[in-house]
């Protein structure tokens, strides 16, 4: 996380060339500035920053600034981790449903491709000592993730809550050592239930921490982009869904604001 926060703390005009481009093929790959993303619309903008990456080979900009020169040589050799941890876990999830242990493996070949929209997402949330916060506002707003799983490593700053089945959020601190495992939108409908997406935000900090900065980072992990999700068990309790169709819709409601503007974010 070191690295990343040495990417964060550039100035804005050279994070700028680095920004998401939601007219590219690699729509989201780059830098996102704050209050940019909104996960949830009824909320203003997130209180955060991220860096993105999904595919190895990407032409994405990455800074030329002298003092981060190992920051994409990091990222890519966390991205080549996170994915061999990422295939241990759909292993283990089909062997605990009865499936085959290749099941969802075989449906994520193409992870750090152009053809599969598995992401490597660094995340900062700036301190807020000196940002006029909008009323509701937050620094994530709830929502749920999109694709299979997602594997998040977190600092010791605390401020996750994940949504109990009660409906009550809970605090999701981080625990040394440990990778918090997320269940996505398109495991739940694969498997009808019987595993649940977690809605989950970040609050705000209390008024004695305004001062401080947080910092994740999260691999979501999602199929191939031409994967349609049905349900595993053979029943029709959610209707097949094409894996590309369903994040980018997610996506476009994420930065409804942005691409009104015509902004690159």
């Amino acid at each position: 996380m070191d690295v990343s926060k040495k990417f964060f703390l550039l100035p804005e005009d050279t994070k700028k060339l680095c920004a998401r481009n939601s007219d590219h093929e690699n729509f989201n790959d780059g830098w996102v500035s704050s209050e940019i993303e909104r996960l949830n619309p009824l909320r203003p903008g997130d209180l955060k920053e991220a860096f993105n990456i999904s595919h190895l080979d990407s032409v994405l900009k990455w800074p030329s600034d002298a003092s981060i020169p190992e920051f994409q040589e990091v990222l890519d050799s966390f991205f080549r981790r996170c994915k061999a941890l990422a295939l241990r876990v759909l292993e283990v999830t089909a062997l605990s449903l009865g499936l085959q242990r290749d099941f969802f493996v075989k449906k994520h070949k193409l992870i750090g491709t152009n053809k599969n929209c598995t992401t490597l997402r660094t995340l900062y949330y700036p301190p807020l000592h000196n940002v006029t916060v909008k009323p509701n506002q937050v620094r994530c707003g709830e929502h749920s993730d999109y694709g299979s799983v997602t594997l998040l490593f977190q600092d010791e700053s605390g401020g996750l809550e994940v949504m109990h089945r009660s409906g009550q959020y809970i605090s999701a601190p981080c625990i040394p050592g440990t990778v918090l495992v997320n269940i996505a939108d398109l495991m739940q409908r694969w498997t009808s239930d019987v595993l649940v997406s977690t809605s989950h935000r970040v609050l705000l900090p209390p008024d004695d921490k305004m001062n401080t900065s947080r910092q994740s980072v999260a691999f979501f992990v999602h199929p191939d982009k031409d994967e349609i999700i049905s349900c595993c068990d053979g029943s029709n309790k959610y209707p097949p869904v094409s894996a590309l169709q369903y994040v980018t819709d997610r996506v476009d409601v994420s930065y409804e604001n942005a691409n009104k503007k015509n902004l690159s974010v």
